[in-house]
């Protein structure tokens, strides 16, 4: 119960957090679309398509964060928790795409160049509001980045569009100084470059989570020791560890007891030390235990592990 209301509490601030985000990012981006109008800037078109997709990642994170609240139930026993999986995918499906859109506009200029002239000093003041208002928004979704595969992803878009404004700033500064127009171009590729390597990034921790990996952080070899040393565990075998979503570890294991425990009624306890070694050493939120005699796991069908 206490786990439950803490992540009740979690998700709640979650959801106050990407809140202001989308706030922040909606005005941003009508700022950046107005500015990019004015001042023929492909990099800030650019960038504001990068915050439109990011703008589109941050309320679908919201809407997953609703969802993955809701109580388990008999037909979803793990509760909708993985809809923040869900979330996480889109989003890294829609970076890809503008990252996909930008770099064939960025070629598309250095090839061919219009005779578009970009108006750097608007361009600038653009970024430069573009640049604060990200900060802001990093700001807030920096606590839940580490703890939620969602939030991360909210988080990663957010930070390829500080990084963009950085790199229009830079493009803008360069053409004041020099009159090289194509250097706004150039900017465009940088930020599609930023966006690939995040997007691939979230895509893989995405699939680790679908394809039900033992997560990165978990060692399954130092887990069987723990359990090894129990008293009362001969041997532990059949172990499989995933995670419905980020931080929410699941945990499932055979193991073969001593006689004595059960002819003396010790079950009990020695599923309550075993579930309390893994979640005290191991963050594991759900775990089941097989306890069976060694007769039993010497006729099983599968190989053990």
């Amino acid at each position: 119960m206490g786990h439950d209301h803490a992540h009740g509490q979690a998700s709640a601030a979650n959801r106050t957090r990407l809140s202001f985000a989308i706030g922040i990012v909606a005005v941003v981006l009508l700022v950046e679309v107005a500015g990019a109008w004015l001042t023929g800037s492909l990099a800030l078109l650019a960038d504001a398509g990068h915050m439109f997709s990011d703008l589109a990642g941050l309320i679908i994170a919201l809407i997953a964060t609703v969802v993955a609240a809701r109580p388990a139930t008999d037909r979803q026993t793990f509760g909708y928790q993985r809809a923040e999986v869900f979330g996480a995918l889109i989003n890294g499906l829609i970076l890809l795409g503008v990252a996909v859109s930008v770099v064939i506009g960025a070629v598309s200029r250095l090839l061919g160049p219009g005779e578009g002239h970009v108006q750097a000093g608007p361009m600038l003041w653009v970024a430069v509001i573009g640049l604060v208002a990200n900060l802001g928004a990093l700001l807030l979704l920096r606590p839940a980045a580490g703890s939620s595969i969602n939030m991360r992803g909210a988080y990663l878009e957010v930070l390829g569009d500080t990084v963009g404004s950085v790199a229009v700033i830079v493009a803008a500064g360069v053409i004041l100084m020099t009159g090289f127009e194509q250097a706004d171009a150039i900017a465009s590729l940088l930020i599609a470059a930023m966006i690939v390597p995040r997007c691939f990034t979230l895509l893989r921790d995405v699939v680790r989570v679908l394809s039900e990996s033992v997560p990165v952080d978990t060692d399954v070899a130092e887990i069987r020791k723990h359990l090894l040393d129990t008293t009362g565990v001969a041997a532990v075998h059949d172990v499989h560890v995933w995670a419905i979503t980020s931080g929410a570890h699941v945990f499932s294991a055979h193991v073969v007891v001593e006689p004595a425990v059960l002819q003396s009624g010790g079950s009990g306890a020695l599923l309550d030390a075993l579930s309390e070694c893994l979640s005290t050493h191991f963050d594991v939120e759900h775990s089941t235990f097989q306890l069976e005699p060694a007769e039993h796991a010497d006729h099983e069908d599968f190989p053990h592990r």
